[in-house]
């Protein structure tokens, strides 16, 4: 039977070895670890905020171009497309801020908003055995776990976005994450009183994201309106957003995830909205089911800041790879 990660895990592979070769000794010291080291590994942020691993700041162009490199073999084509442009706003962010802005913990000479300020990892041996690689930075948290049994966790997978709508010359706006908010409304405005009033978890929206940056999640049960609710035009529709959160993954890691949560486990999905149903104001979204936890919260700066995350709460760093 032939292995459908078999090429994902060949590529990371292949990129991670390929970076680690072109880093000096003193730039390895930063960039490897131990696995699982879990520790280090399982601590990850999407706010800018030193922490382990080796900036792109502190490399040289080639091994630059390998950084991005294996974060490409993580993500689909759009996947990186959106995580690359995520990086890029952090020049719009520092006009907007004054270009004063610091990053928290970080001492030598630096910008505080940097499309060079993301840090990179490799945990173990490339290829052989459990080994592990992630890419973090103001926005963007990418963590990779790969069991020795073959088997891949991708989560949790955090991309954000400030600001979520910038203006171009003309009539033309940059939405990174706009399909992620679009669906979501879209769901929304189908839904019958009764369905709707199922759905709102609060009249007001969190101020972000409620299980943060936590290593390990518990959410308890969902809550929403569950799949089992909806019309199948609305199941389509749900089905949809899913697909938008797994569609960041590579085709065959994407089509895994797809298969524990789409067709008949569908039903048991819940969607919850809090905040205002009007586009423009504060609001926040929940999609939970089986092995699946995704949230959305645009809030702050006058709602124009997303944070989105999927995460899987049996398999978040590899506790249930494959």
């Amino acid at each position: 039977m032939s292995d459908p990660l078999a090429a994902v895990r060949e590529a990371m592979a292949a990129a991670a070895a390929g970076w680690l070769t072109s880093l000096a000794p003193g730039q390895l010291a930063k960039a490897r670890f131990g696995f699982p080291a879990d520790d280090e590994r399982t601590r990850w942020y999407y706010t800018p905020t030193e922490r382990g691993g080796l900036p792109l700041a502190e490399m040289g162009p080639v091994s630059q171009r390998l950084a991005h490199r294996l974060m490409a073999s993580g993500l689909s084509e759009g996947g990186y497309a959106t995580a690359a442009t995520v990086m890029g706003l952090e020049n719009v962010l520092d006009a907007r801020e004054g270009w004063r802005r610091g990053y928290d913990g970080r001492t030598v000479p630096h910008r505080g908003r940097d499309p060079q300020l993301y840090f990179v990892s490799v945990f173990g041996d490339p290829g052989a055995g459990a080994w592990g690689w992630r890419v973090g930075g103001h926005h963007v948290a990418l963590n990779y776990t790969l069991a020795a049994d073959g088997g891949v966790s991708a989560s949790p997978l955090f991309l954000g976005a400030n600001p979520a709508l910038t203006r171009l010359v003309g009539p033309g706006v940059l939405r990174p994450l706009a399909a992620e908010e679009d669906l979501a409304r879209e769901l929304l405005d189908t839904l019958a009183p009764d369905q709707r009033k199922a759905a709102t978890l609060a009249d007001e929206a969190p101020g972000d994201i409620l299980q943060r940056n936590l290593p390990v999640i518990r959410p308890g049960p969902p809550e929403g309106l569950a799949g089992s609710g909806m019309l199948p035009q609305q199941r389509d529709l749900l089905a949809g957003l899913l697909r938008q959160y797994l569609g960041r993954l590579p085709g065959p890691l994407a089509d895994l995830q797809a298969g524990r949560v789409l067709g008949e486990r569908l039903e048991a999905v819940h969607f919850g909205w809090a905040g205002s149903p009007e586009p423009g104001r504060p609001h926040y979204y929940r999609l939970q089911g089986p092995r699946l936890h995704i949230e959305y919260d645009n809030v702050q700066n006058g709602a124009n800041h997303v944070h989105s995350v999927w995460r899987d709460p049996e398999g978040d760093f590899g506790q249930s790879a494959g």
